[in-house]
């Protein structure tokens, strides 16, 4: 992984732009990225995009090379790439391979999300897509199984419309309460700690403080998840450049600033049973990228993990070593991923505090570490962060993630 660097990064808040148009979005992430790069739009060699929604705007075919001929990108190849929530990732990890390759010496990497569209519950089902829908309703059974025998608590559960996801998720973690003794508490001390963090995020959708109780006491979705234990839907673009040592040099990028990819990987799926975590999707592909950085988990000085829901972030901590089997929870309690803690994670907010418009959500952690290695991040800045690490994952095959990228970065 020598000598491939990130050196322009271009994020707009995200939220809800009902006024804005994907191609809008887009050119507002491309134009931040360029300019943070040195370099002009004619410099690209290729462009991956990465944006999932766009049938929502019925733009069925092609989105990508619609999306960027607005943007003022042309002549150049533009891939379009979908891997569910991990588009992004997977879309970073394809331009790394093409860079790697000398095929081409600088990459664009776009994702453009409208999530938010006047038929809400269209809406939704773009997450309802993000397994075997021929088999949704066995999909399900086999999932919701994990909390086969568990009695909710009266008045746990929404009575407006949610993403099946959110009860997956619910499945697991109760599973997770059942095995090793995690708490709803501990869940809300995750959703708490990230809504905190988004406080002093400008491009987080929410910038509210929350603090356990109130997480616990808002309304529910699914026990044991309330609301602001569950990303939000969200509008939003996020744009990535990336180069190799011909394309630093032919730019003429300012070397301080640029980032090392030092680990980029791509995990898929294993059809294991439920019970073998070691063999988890993520673990594994998490392991690789240790191994090609020549790092371990204690090196991580700063995290950005997918936490779709806060639970999330649970599994993901223990899937990637920060702690061990079934001590995520405790840590987060204890404050050890907050600010100030031994290992800061999703300091952005989080996808439940800083949103989550699918194929942007990748680039848009992405934009988080690389404004922590700048030591450009202001209240949210975690002192001496060196090295950072990514996981982004999207849809389900099985009883684990379809899709899971991996990448870590260093200081220059």
């Amino acid at each position: 992984m020598d000598g491939i660097y990130i050196v322009g990064i271009g994020m707009t808040r995200f939220g809800r732009h009902l006024e804005c148009s994907l191609d809008h979005l887009a050119n507002e992430a491309i134009q931040l990225a360029v300019k943070d790069a040195g370099c002009a739009i004619n410099d690209l060699g290729i462009a991956y995009y990465t944006g999932i929604t766009n049938h929502l705007q019925d733009q069925t075919s092609i989105p990508g090379q619609v999306v960027l001929s607005k943007c003022g990108v042309q002549g150049i190849p533009i891939v379009n790439v979908e891997g569910a929530c991990a588009s992004g990732t997977i879309g970073l990890n394809m331009a790394i391979q093409s860079l790697l390759a000398g095929s081409y010496d600088t990459a664009l990497v776009l994702a453009s999300e409208k999530m938010h569209i006047p038929d809400k519950a269209r809406a939704f089902k773009v997450f309802d897509g993000g397994w075997d829908v021929a088999n949704s309703e066995e999909n399900a059974k086999v999932l919701t199984k994990l909390s086969e025998g568990f009695v909710a608590p009266e008045g746990s559960e929404s009575d407006r419309p949610y993403s099946l996801f959110m009860k997956i998720y619910a499945a697991m973690c109760i599973d997770h309460i059942q095995r090793y003794g995690t708490s709803q508490r501990q869940i809300a001390a995750v959703a708490s700690k990230n809504h905190n963090h988004s406080v002093h995020n400008p491009l987080a959708q929410f910038n509210q403080a929350m603090s356990i109780e109130e997480v616990l006491a808002a309304p529910p979705i699914t026990f044991p998840l309330t609301l602001p234990m569950c990303a939000p839907l969200s509008d939003g673009a996020a744009a990535i450049i990336v180069c190799n040592e011909y394309g630093l040099k032919r730019i003429g990028a300012d070397k301080r600033r640029t980032i090392a990819v030092k680990a980029s990987v791509i995990g898929g799926y294993t059809l294991r049973e439920w019970d073998d975590f070691e063999n988890h999707c993520e673990t594994l592909a998490s392991k690789k990228a240790y191994d090609i950085a020549g790092l371990g988990p204690e090196d991580i000085n700063v995290a950005e993990v997918h936490d779709a829901s806060a639970a999330g972030e649970i599994f993901h901590v223990e899937n990637l070593k920060f702690v061990p089997r079934g001590e995520g929870g405790p840590a987060a309690e204890r404050g050890e991923f907050s600010l100030g803690g031994r290992l800061p994670v999703n300091t952005s907010g989080g996808l439940v505090s800083k949103g989550h418009p699918i194929g942007a959500t990748g680039l848009g952690q992405l934009h988080e570490l690389v404004t922590q290695l700048r030591g450009e991040a202001g209240a949210r800045q975690v002192e001496g962060a060196r090295i950072a690490l990514q996981e982004n994952s999207g849809g389900l095959i099985g009883v684990e993630e379809a899709a899971v990228g991996i990448t870590i970065l260093s200081q220059n």
